[in-house]
């Protein structure tokens, strides 16, 4: 069970894992500096009652068998721990100074240390953790068992996610509910500064003042083999080719209701109605979704608009118009920096949150006022696809909800435009079907080391994704930018050695890109374009050209994104990189 959820896990984190097994008074770990198959071949012969895994995501230390965890504290308890404790320094050198040595360069090793020495004090484990949790500051989610207390685990958060699972005499605990999925789907998430103690047959709560509380637990409607590889070479083509459903399903009771502020749950109108100023904060890829919702919205409703990355909004002082509906855009509503810039804009006025996410139960769907879920489903490759994809759809819905509250856009005009996100999944899947033309653009990018993507209004933050999908995968440094920008420094990185990716719509900026791009043919540069059918006779002479379907406007930015994902995916598989577990990278970012 436990290499298994591993399994299911390792998108999460694949520096290193290792597994800690308790029967009776028998206590066993194992840990590699590898993946989880190195794991599981190693432990064949291990079996136990109770037990904790983990795959690592390096911070501090680098990975190998002393850094992986559990980690051992004194000589009979062993924990796993996301997250990072950021007085762990001066933990170590008190720590030390009690006796305790320390065998990692980990921050985690000073839990194990501590709950030990707590041990000493009470023969009470969840106790223990309790007084561990009191001297640790940053976040985290930690696992524990220990030899005295055996067929029990205590599990704990603070900042970084953790779920419980219900089975028939047995109990689970996870950072991601993939893990649990073919074992259990009744859930229970536990809150910040939850402590559990979990038995075979019983879980017991309490909340971080020490109180005995309840969480409820709920059946999870995924699918257990939604993490499965299937017929696929990996999980970022499965995602790729998974988005014609995953928009379908994002969209259906938004058509149903023909997008109107009540899908965003109680309050909405209202809110939507009021607000003098949209504040959008996300990070990665659902920034540049931020970016392009903000011309659809300024053009639909006149609202001024700002876009900031979360890491960054967090630690700028200022504040908000009361009444600003701040959107936080993720896909797991787990992403430390988001979670905090959210909690930063609440202390900045009396502001209105509204989350777009891809999780019912996660920390930022409680926190918020406002809601949309997105039905990507699991996403297991680290480079963001479908859960990116639909975010611009939930975007695009709210955008049109905005416009027709404050009663900005004729309803002639909304009727348009909710008519064309009605055929989208279509125009989706009819755009995936130029997987071979782009297989043929990546064998030749494979060989390139830099790479620079031009596009105009929405297709701007469309080139910055493309440039980041490129740097996640294929390891190849890639440049996003707005194509007016041209002449102001990127023209002079242009040769036959910095291919040119641009990206068209039929709008009233066609002129101008066809101009940025004889620049680029001028000097050298060897151009690439995706072009809405219809403005193929602009770009006559482009090294490379293909026709993507025409959307109608506003939704070229999320037709013109599947090609260059799959750009980035064949180029990668070209190169030989480990697609979906790209080095250095891990797909939830729970840490700061």
């Amino acid at each position: 069970m436990l290499l298994a959820g591993l399994t299911r896990l390792e998108y999460r984190g694949y520096d290193s894992s290792g597994l800690a097994l308790v029967d009776n008074s028998d206590m066993t770990r194992l840990r590699v500096a590898g993946r989880v198959a190195e794991l599981a071949q190693r432990a064949e012969a291990l079996s136990g009652r109770c037990g904790v895994a983990h795959t690592r995501w390096a911070t501090h230390g680098e990975p190998n068998e002393a850094n992986a965890h559990p980690h051992l504290g004194g000589d009979n308890v062993l924990i796993v721990h996301n997250g990072i404790i950021e007085n762990h320094r001066a933990l170590r050198d008190e720590l030390s100074s009690l006796g305790y040595r320390f065998t990692s360069d980990t921050d985690s090793e000073t839990i194990a240390h501590l709950i030990h020495h707590a041990l000493r004090d009470t023969d009470d484990l969840p106790t223990a953790v309790r007084a561990a949790m009191a001297r640790l500051q940053g976040a985290f989610a930690i696992g524990v068992v220990c030899r005295d207390h055996p067929e029990r685990v205590v599990c704990a958060r603070r900042g970084s996610p953790l779920v419980l699972g219900l089975g028939f005499g047995e109990r689970f605990f996870a950072s991601d509910i993939a893990a649990l999925l073919p074992l259990t789907q009744r859930m229970i998430h536990l809150e910040d500064g939850d402590i559990a103690e979990l038995t075979r047959d019983a879980i017991r709560i309490v909340d971080q003042d020490g109180a005995s509380v309840e969480r409820p637990a709920r059946t999870v409607d995924v699918a257990a083999d939604s993490a499965e590889l299937g017929q696929y070479r990996h999980f970022m083509q499965k995602e790729i080719f998974e988005q014609p459903g995953a928009v379908t399903d994002t969209l259906a009771r938004a058509l149903e209701l023909g997008c109107r502020a009540e899908l965003f749950g109680h309050g909405a109108d209202d809110a939507f109605a009021r607000a003098p100023a949209v504040r959008i904060v996300a990070c990665g890829s659902s920034y540049h979704a931020g970016l392009v919702a903000r011309y659809w919205i300024e053009e639909w409703t006149g609202l001024p608009v700002s876009v900031d990355i979360a890491s960054e909004y967090r630690y700028r002082n200022g504040r908000e118009q009361d009444g600003t509906l701040v959107v936080a855009i993720s896909q797991s509503g787990e992403t430390a920096d988001l979670l905090a810039a959210v909690r930063a804009a609440k202390e900045r006025g009396d502001v209105r949150v509204m989350a777009i996410c891809n999780v019912a139960h996660a920390t930022l769907t409680r926190e918020a006022d406002l809601l949309f879920l997105t039905q990507a489903g699991i996403e297991v490759g680290v480079a963001s696809t479908k859960a990116f994809l639909t975010q611009l759809v939930a975007l695009h819905v709210f955008a049109l909800a905005l416009a027709r509250t404050r009663a900005t856009l004729a309803e002639p005009e909304l009727n348009r435009l909710g008519g064309q996100l009605a055929a989208l999944p279509a125009q989706i899947a009819q755009t995936l079907a130029l997987e071979q033309d782009i297989e043929h653009w990546a064998q030749e990018l494979a060989h390139y080391d830099h790479t620079l993507f031009l596009g105009r209004h929405t297709l701007y933050p469309i080139a910055l994704e493309g440039a980041l999908k490129l740097k996640e995968i294929a390891y190849i440094h890639a440049e996003g930018y707005a194509a007016g920008e041209l002449k102001h420094g990127p023209l002079a990185l242009v040769d036959e050695h910095m291919p040119v990716i641009v990206c068209v719509s039929h709008d009233a900026l066609l002129d101008k890109l066809a101009s940025n791009v004889r620049e680029v043919q001028a000097r050298g540069g060897k151009v690439f374009v995706l072009a809405e059918a219809g403005t193929e006779a602009e770009f006559d002479g482009a090294h490379r050209l293909l026709t993507v379907p025409v959307t109608g406007g506003a939704l070229a930015a999320l037709t013109m994104t599947l090609p260059l994902q799959l750009l980035a995916y064949h180029t990668a598989c070209r190169k030989g990189t480990d697609v979906d577990k790209p080095r250095n990278l891990a797909k939830s970012v729970t840490v700061e």
